[in-house]
């Protein structure tokens, strides 16, 4: 068995969600070898965690304005990347329930520039952080991960969902409860990452509040990914038929999510008070469409 092979097959023909997935494991792989072969030749490498890891200082920001995209998939410790990709997967899949690939990959890119945003104001209006805002930095995907989980608890703030020990809960006191817990922390042992976690569930917030009214706040920054993309991709642009229908508005897009969004709720509506022998065949078919959407 080539586990290489089977690792690039499962990233490609994974979603979004694995993609982020494997970027973030990928990562914290390399920056750990570097620093046990560092260790072991007696370097310091805390240079890589200095060029990559966003600053609070916004003099040393202006120098490495990429840090603000390469920190969110940044993490030091073990326990650190496993919650955050255990939450990156359970909520990821949940999100893509309701919305598609590019909105989960958007969400997860502002709710890290929300948190990293978020987290440089914060240490440099507070007094109580003067001491360490010159050489203060931020790393971690936590910001990014809750603008996913807070982005689908607030368009389907009645949802429940299981967890183990406590049974069924819904989505909006979830969220509830990451909101209180980051805002408690602010002037704990973690204050810079529970700022910047405020950063994130912020970013989910709007997108939530703002689908709703047809309004996609993704939709900036996947027009400058798509950009890049086609920038340097080599494929030529495929030419459209005449014939063929005109693209959906983002209004008609959205319409067509909610309506989608209805019927799965009344379907599952309808499991919890009969069933799911109560289903019909098309009702089962569009059950398992939905769950398995890419």
């Amino acid at each position: 068995m080539n586990i290489l092979t089977d690792l690039k097959k499962s990233f490609k023909q994974g979603s979004s969600v694995t993609k982020l997935i494997y970027t973030n494991l990928a990562i914290y792989l390399i920056i750990n070898i570097i620093h046990i072969v560092s260790k072991l030749m007696l370097i310091n490498d805390s240079v890589v965690l200095e060029m990559l890891a966003v600053p609070a200082s916004i003099s040393s920001l202006v120098l490495k304005p990429w840090t603000l995209i390469t920190y969110m998939f940044l993490h030091e410790g073990f326990f650190h990347i496993l919650f955050n990709m255990i939450n990156l997967f359970w909520f990821g899949r949940l999100f893509l329930m309701f919305f598609n690939q590019k909105q989960a990959v958007g969400l997860y890119l502002i709710g890290g520039i929300f948190g990293a945003a978020l987290y440089i104001l914060g240490l440099n209006i507070f007094p109580y952080f003067e001491s360490i805002a010159a050489q203060g930095i931020l790393l971690g995907a936590s910001a990014s991960v809750l603008a996913i989980v807070i982005g689908i608890a607030t368009y389907k703030p009645n949802m429940e969902i299981h967890l183990t020990l406590i049974g069924k809960v819904k989505l909006k006191y979830l969220a509830a409860v990451f909101f209180f817990i980051s805002l408690l922390s602010v002037a704990g042992e973690n204050a810079g990452g529970n700022i910047a976690h405020l950063g994130g569930i912020l970013a989910g917030y709007l997108f939530g509040t703002r689908i709703k009214k047809g309004k996609d706040l993704t939709k900036g920054i996947n027009k400058a990914i798509d950009f890049f993309v086609d920038l340097f991709s080599r494929k030529p642009k495929m030419k459209v038929s005449h014939n063929a229908g005109r693209p959906m508005t983002d209004y008609e897009w959205n319409a067509k999510k909610t309506q989608e969004g209805k019927m799965l709720d009344e379907i599952l509506d309808k499991i919890k008070e009969s069933g799911y022998d109560s289903l019909t065949s098309d009702e089962k078919k569009r059950l398992f469409d939905q769950s398995n959407k890419s």
